[in-house]
């Protein structure tokens, strides 16, 4: 299967580069995944179209300001790095820019000494391990110290950083927002409660493997990088429950879909906490999920790869078509699509 087959035509105009004011009031596709019927709604609508048998499940994880500016040592070249998955208390996977500068042995200042990273292992992602070098807490120097790691494709500050954190946001450790969930409001969420609809919480802590590029023609070449997740003993048996009766596992966005089908990979559900690659494209037969809240991704992008698995290839690329031309935003501060 070609990369090239995932491609289309967007154009610049469409790319989202603020949040819409009021959360729930971006606009929502639906898309049957078995018809490609197609209809035009608002997310704040989609009370109406939840079940109380539903399950909705959504992801956790809190962006960390990820980008750290500093300083080679002893040149003063400045460095940029991006922390991408905490391997343990001073150990991290990172990209660095310009990676030509940063070879191992290599130590980079950043904050006038507050911390020092040093290169001391190549990944085989072109990323280096770093480790640091700091007194007293690492988060709260790196609260102090980093920056949200905007996508490149949004060329503007936020003026409000928290919007590009969703509302429920717990559990430290994304390099990127888990876009979906960032249309849900407290007030929405509370009534989808109130029909019934049950919410459950998983883990997946978004690094590199949601948004590398793929850079091979062929589809199946292409190697995912591996990501977080943790899915407890508690949501296993609620979407169990869930599958007994007439409910739907609604995901609310491709990294719940990652994290759930990687915890039904043995044949069965079961809780799981670990590290997952797995690469969800044509041809995968989904084995926790029925239904997907997503935003509009990129073209040729494993992401549009996923949808396109569960909704087949054909329908979301008419489906993106179509939103072009009655022009919803795309990407991460863009609209969503409910495929169900």
């Amino acid at each position: 299967m070609r990369v090239d087959e995932f491609d289309y035509d967007l154009p610049e105009r469409l790319i989202a580069q603020k949040p819409i004011e009021n959360r729930d009031e971006s606009r929502l596709m639906l898309l049957n995944k078995e018809t490609g019927e197609i209809e035009d709604r608002y997310f704040k609508e989609i009370v109406e179209l939840l079940n109380e048998e539903d399950i909705l499940i959504l992801n956790d994880s809190k962006v960390i300001p990820a980008r750290l500016y500093g300083e080679k040592v002893p040149t003063g070249t400045e460095i940029e790095v991006l922390l991408l998955n905490r391997l343990n208390d001073k150990k991290w996977e990172v990209l660095v820019r310009p990676g030509k500068r940063v070879k191992k042995g290599v130590k980079v200042n950043f904050g006038n000494g507050e911390l020092i990273g040093e290169a001391i292992e190549y990944t085989d992602f072109g990323g280096r391990i770093m480790e640091f070098s700091f007194e007293g807490n690492f988060d709260e120097i790196l609260d102090k110290l980093g920056e949200m790691p905007l996508p490149p494709y949004i060329k503007e500050d936020l003026d409000e950083p928290e919007r590009y954190q969703t509302v429920y946001a717990k559990k430290r450790g994304s390099v990127a927002a888990p876009t979906a969930g960032l249309h849900f409001t407290p007030e929405l969420m509370d009534r989808i409660r109130e029909k019934g609809v049950k919410i459950k919480y998983i883990t997946l802590h978004v690094g590199l493997g949601t948004f590398r590029p793929v850079k091979t023609d062929k589809v199946e070449e292409h190697d995912m990088h591996a990501e977080y997740i943790e899915v407890d003993e508690e949501v296993i048996e609620t979407i169990k429950e869930t599958k007994k009766g007439k409910g739907r596992v609604i995901a609310v966005g491709t990294t719940v879909s990652r994290a759930l089908e990687t915890a039904a990979q043995s044949g069965k559900l079961s809780e799981f906490k670990g590290w997952t690659d797995i690469f969800i494209y044509p041809g995968y037969e989904f084995k926790a999920i029925d239904a997907l809240i997503t935003n509009f991704h990129l073209p040729k992008s494993t992401l549009l790869m996923m949808i396109s698995a569960l909704a087949d290839k054909e329908k979301i690329l008419n489906a993106y078509k179509k939103a072009i031309e009655k022009e919803y935003r795309f990407y991460s501060l863009g609209d969503a699509m409910f495929i169900y």
